[in-house]
């Protein structure tokens, strides 16, 4: 049997949406006949082995009092260190360069082959989370991005926005596959649209709080809303403290705190339930190298649309590559809050477009974009990897 180490610098299980992905990739490996080893940082609420989808699972202790490259720099070391006593890896499947750097530059010492998963990319992604990040700083991880990035040997990655970019910086379009995330119908029946008659209609946001999402936009649109009728805007995901405090801050400023709910993460088993009570999804991701430059694959996106709840987004190409515009959802001009008032207007007022726009992306999504059809996808990069 192949065994894979499988590395990711992020808590698995938790709400976000890295963890629902990996946690189907780990299925599919497994379903596949792959011996599969996953490690991953621990929460101090986990234990510190586990088995999750067939899969073996190393926790490894992070001191919290660190600041996050100090913790990631630790995990790097932990699955070197990890690699030099087990050396019986026939594969190496890594999600960041923290850890994928090392197991580049020791394949060739062990002998595994490498697969390098990029949802996201540091040098792009930081800055969003620590504005004040050193430039100097900055320029050295995009070194080990272009390092790791040239010397693995297969690279997935979740949208064509993000193949182009990757390919962008010198890399053979050959070595990269395009495996876009999925949903798992089950987990999201189809019901009737929520009756408007006698209650406020909810527009739900469910994702980070991160910069580039574009909550800002969703906020300032808000009062146009507001104008022709009423609405709760209910916001649902983690984000760091200074990311709540501008949210609340932008909330309090335009007098919305009335009209808007914003929550804690909740565990993905009880997202189709607030999903099922809203009246429009949104995904009002922002104008920004994060989306524009790298990519993206928006889960959010697939897990409203196969709900069958009206879809409003941002018109871009990594919600494009999911949606057809006016036939699975309505699109906005990206970071232009009266368009997106105005489309969640229409949606609001026709209940019948709502209907149809629905009912067309459960079908879309249920026929193409399932966990299912992705860890196929991911279990022939494999053999093609292993030359089976």
């Amino acid at each position: 049997m192949t065994n894979v180490l499988y590395t990711a610098f992020d808590i698995v299980p938790s709400p976000k949406g890295a963890s629902t992905h990996i946690l189907h990739n780990l299925r599919g490996l497994v379903n596949g006949n792959f011996n599969v080893h996953l490690i991953t940082p621990n929460d101090g609420l986990l234990p510190p082995e586990d088995t999750i989808e067939g899969a073996r699972v190393t926790r490894i202790p992070q001191d919290l009092s660190q600041n996050f490259l100090a913790r990631a720099v630790h995990f790097g070391k932990s699955v070197l260190a990890h690699l030099a006593l087990h050396p019986d890896y026939n594969v190496v499947h890594y999600r960041n360069i923290w850890d994928g750097f090392h197991i580049t530059h020791n394949k060739k010492k062990f002998g595994y082959k490498t697969l390098f998963e990029v949802n996201g990319l540091p040098s792009i992604e930081l800055k969003y989370h620590y504005p004040d990040m050193d430039s100097d700083l900055l320029a050295k991880i995009k070194e080990q991005e272009l390092a790791t990035l040239h010397l693995s040997d297969a690279i997935i990655c979740p949208s064509n926005v993000t193949s182009d970019y990757i390919a962008s910086l010198g890399l053979n379009r050959k070595l990269v596959t395009v495996i876009p995330n999925g949903v798992s119908p089950s987990d999201f029946p189809v019901t009737p649209l929520p009756v408007r008659d006698g209650r406020e209609p909810v527009l739900l946001y469910i994702g980070t709080l991160a910069d580039w999402q574009g909550l800002d936009i969703v906020i300032k649109a808000l009062p146009k809303i507001l104008e022709q009728q009423p609405v709760k805007l209910q916001i649902i995901g983690r984000g760091r403290s200074r990311q709540r405090k501008m949210l609340a801050k932008q909330i309090r400023k335009l007098g919305l705190d009335e009209h808007v709910i914003v929550q804690g993460a909740v565990p993905h088993h009880e997202i189709p339930e607030l999903i099922v009570q809203a009246d429009i999804c949104v995904a009002p991701l922002g104008l920004n190298d994060r989306n524009v430059t790298q990519g993206a694959c928006p889960i959010k996106v697939l897990e409203y649309m196969a709900a069958g709840r009206p879809l409003l987004a941002s018109n871009m190409p990594i919600v494009r590559e999911l949606v057809r515009e006016d036939v699975d959802g309505l699109l906005f001009s990206p970071s232009d809050p009266d368009d997106l008032a105005h489309q969640a207007n229409l949606l609001l007022k026709d209940v019948e477009l709502s209907k149809r726009l629905a009912e067309s992306a459960a079908g879309h999504v249920r026929g193409k974009f399932t966990w299912h059809v992705s860890q196929k996808k991911l279990v022939k990069v494999y053999e093609r990897l292993l030359g089976t």
